[in-house]
């Protein structure tokens, strides 16, 4: 019940809002995507919509999309993580939503750039020599998040609510190789939602749950969860390739670092650039992006 009615109060704010702005709405899930988003839009003719809560986000901004556009209300735009969309037929599609080109937006931070600009800044030269360089690294990160992603999609395909918020990564991450245990994952992932129903199969059996979902087809980067390999390469800059205090290398503060290092150039060749090209040539006079960008 809460859900709908969160749903129907951003659809209400936004057609109120209508009456003095003429401009298009973007809605994006949560505070931090709104931070990435407006250093790319014209502010005087697009206005940020952030959209968060539970069950999830992403849900939310789909729901309150699809009542606007029930009520015919022009000029609304949503863009959302992907999470497995590109990977499996999604129930979600409308002309008026945009997909991140990786699993989220995080993800699109790691896949840039932006990743060897915040290991150079944070990282030790010599460790990361030893380590095998930056290429190694992103492989080290993508090999272990992807054990975390594939566990992630085990238990939405599967209806198992497996609770991941929470996890301490230092429980199956190596910290000097960063190499994942995957039973110790599946045992802390389990010791976390000892409260979710249906009560989760034994370890062995999530192991070869996860071990049938994997397939080499499958883009790493569609398969990693972003905050995942955020808490990784926290970790990885503690020990493995770096010597930076725990707290100067926090999950949250890398993001924060990683959005600030993130380029409009890199952002000039995403899918979700030239997506917001094409609706806006298809959704005259409702624009987005900065005529810079």
């Amino acid at each position: 019940m809460r859900e709908y009615l969160s749903v129907d109060r951003h659809a209400n704010k936004i057609r109120q809002l209508r009456s003095i702005f003429s401009g298009t709405f973007v809605l994006v899930e949560g505070n931090s995507d709104k931070t990435f988003y407006e250093r790319f839009i014209d502010k005087l003719a697009c206005q940020l919509m952030s959209i968060s809560g539970k069950p999830s986000s992403k849900i939310l901004v789909i729901n309150v999309l699809y009542i606007l556009e029930k009520n015919d209300f022009d000029g609304v735009l949503a863009i959302v993580d992907a999470d497995f969309d590109h990977l499996e037929i999604s129930p979600h599609d409308s002309p008026n939503l945009i997909r991140t080109d990786t699993h989220d937006l995080e993800t699109m931070l790691l896949n840039s750039l932006a990743l060897d600009k915040v290991i150079d800044e944070f990282g030790s030269e010599e460790k990361i020599t030893s380590f095998g360089g930056n290429l190694k690294l992103k492989t080290a990160l993508l090999e272990a998040g992807m054990s975390v992603g594939y566990l992630r999609w085990v238990s939405q395909r599967d209806g198992l609510n497996l609770t991941f918020d929470g996890i301490r990564f230092s429980r199956f991450i190596d910290e000097k190789t960063l190499k994942i245990d995957e039973i110790k994952l599946i045992q802390e992932v389990k010791n976390k939602s000892q409260d979710s129903q249906p009560l989760p199969p034994n370890n062995k059996d999530l192991q070869q749950r996860i071990t049938s979902q994997k397939s080499s087809k499958h883009d790493p980067w569609q398969i990693c969860c972003g905050h995942d390999l955020v808490e990784i390469l926290s970790l990885g800059l503690h020990k493995a390739i770096g010597s930076a205090k725990a707290t100067d290398v926090e999950p949250n503060s890398l993001e924060r670092n990683l959005r600030l290092a993130y380029e409009e150039a890199y952002f000039c060749k995403t899918q979700i650039y030239l997506s917001v090209q094409t609706w806006e040539t298809n959704n005259p006079p409702f624009r987005v992006l900065r005529n810079e960008t």
